[in-house]
């Protein structure tokens, strides 16, 4: 399933809306990636949304 694992964020749905406000369905996928991380002095890799891998980068 698309979900990261830090913080739990998933699709999520919402509605495209014409010029006339018609109201289709749409998903808002996160955009996860599949990164390398430090954990317990291992590298392990795990799939991150980027908001996670940015707070990770941040000294």
């Amino acid at each position: 399933m698309a979900k990261c694992e830090r913080c739990g964020k998933t699709t999520t749905f919402g509605h495209n809306r014409s010029f006339s406000m018609k109201a289709t369905k749409r998903k808002f996928r996160p955009n996860l990636q599949r990164v390398r991380v430090m954990e317990g002095g291992r590298q392990v890799r795990k799939t991150l949304c980027t908001k996670c891998i940015k707070r990770l980068a941040r000294p």
